[in-house]
């Protein structure tokens, strides 16, 4: 017989009641002091740290450092949702000059970033070159989830205004385009800095090959997509009955068989989700599919946060000084200055360019690297890699999140 009591405080009841208090508190409390909708990501996490040093009887968080498996999984879920919505996002392809800065971005401040802040691990925090590669690539990507606040709106909404539609496309791409640096630094991990033994195979598979692959990938996913929701069987198309169901079961299918091919599935998803919205782009279907695919996100995207909160201060445990010091510098002077450098000579105007440099947002995808890496190969860094890219997250979703608001006021209903 069981001697449980009827009555009691279950772990899961209370972590039940703590998410769901820590949700609402972060959406409701910015309106109180501003009418910018200052993004809810900074408080999530901050509650998490509050709630989890107060309330007692709170499940415990797995933490990512032992067990990273749980954090690669929701993280991974979490960006492949976030990227097909993004391409979503994007109204007008009409011209090619409208993705010049973006692959300024891409081409310029991405690499510099990369290498900087490689440099930085290495010499500042004592980094191995392996953990060094690793942190670059894993802090280089505008995150596409915790962006959102300043990228384009929602489909058929119009107003694509320049900033907007360079950090949206950035945020599309960026996430897929740092993985060879991943692999990169797992490669050094496990052959060394020696470039003769892995140079070619890198540059061939981890470069050409699976870049090629995800974008051709997500082409055909794409347009495969189109023809079954909108076109097969002509008399009774799914796009009629907002069976949004279907379109997310059919972005698994995508980034599974990209990854399956070895090809990226992060570029396969937002590259499905640009081409997709061009099928009969002016349906209120792409609409009612952003929505809620967005809520998707949001929902993971909460947890998440509200997770890394949790762990936040076994996480900050390992945080130096140095460590610190490069997440600030990353934050406020290396993006910010890579992004502005990258962009001279664009037809974006002098307060855009800076606004665009500044708002390199990191997040939910750095969670997703650093848990795929560490969890593929012993890492001698991991401790201070979580440190640094915790602690950098945290600064960026206040940082970005509570200023994101204010920014973009204006550059909304202006088109280029």
């Amino acid at each position: 017989m069981n001697d449980a009591p009827f009555f009691g405080l279950y772990p899961y009841h209370v972590g039940l009641t703590a998410i769901g208090a820590a949700v609402i508190l972060a959406y409701w409390l910015p309106r109180f002091v501003s009418r910018h909708e200052p993004a809810a990501s900074g408080l999530l996490i901050l509650l998490g740290m509050a709630i989890f040093a107060i309330v007692p009887g709170l499940p415990a968080i797995p933490d990512p450092r032992e067990n990273p498996y749980m954090w690669e999984v929701v993280a991974e879920l979490t960006v492949i949702i976030a990227l097909f919505a993004t391409g979503l996002r994007i109204d007008n392809l009409s011209r090619m000059a409208r993705w010049g800065p973006t692959i300024r971005l891409l081409a310029v401040a991405m690499p510099l970033t990369i290498i900087v802040v490689a440099l930085l691990g290495y010499t500042l925090a004592g980094m191995t070159a392996a953990g060094a590669i690793l942190l670059g690539a894993v802090m280089s990507p505008t995150d596409p989830v915790l962006a959102g606040d300043v990228q384009v709106g929602p489909p058929l909404e119009g107003g694509e205004h320049p900033v907007r539609f360079a950090l949206t496309t950035e945020a599309a791409l960026n996430d897929g385009l740092a993985f060879p640096f991943v692999y990169l630094g797992l490669l050094v991990a496990v052959e060394g800095l020696s470039p003769g033994s892995w140079a070619l195979e890198w540059l061939a598979r981890d470069v050409a090959w699976r870049i090629a692959v995800g974008a051709a990938m997500g082409a055909a996913g794409g347009w495969i997509m189109g023809q079954v929701l909108f076109y097969v069987p002509r008399k009774a198309v799914l796009a009629d009955t907002a069976s949004g169901v279907v379109a997310v079961a059919g972005v698994l299918l995508c980034y599974g068989s990209t990854e399956l091919v070895e090809g990226y599935g992060f570029i396969a998803v937002a590259v499905a989700g640009i081409t997709l919205r061009r099928v009969e782009a002016d349906h209120d279907f792409h609409r009612q599919l952003h929505d809620f695919t967005e809520s998707i996100e949001h929902a993971l995207t909460a947890g998440l946060l509200f997770a890394l909160g949790a762990v936040m201060p076994q996480l900050l445990e390992g945080l130096t000084l140095a460590n610190a010091a490069i997440a600030l510098v990353l934050i406020l002077v290396l993006r910010p200055l890579v992004g502005w450098l990258s962009l001279a000579r664009s037809d974006l105007g002098r307060q855009d360019r800076w606004v665009v440099a500044f708002y390199g947002v990191r997040g939910v995808g750095s969670i997703y690297y650093l848990a795929y890496a560490v969890g593929h190969v012993d890492f001698w860094d991991v401790e201070a890699l979580w440190a640094l890219v915790g602690f950098t997250i945290l600064l960026s979703t206040i940082g970005h999140g509570f200023t994101a608001g204010i920014a973009m006021t204006g550059r909304k209903d202006r088109a280029e």
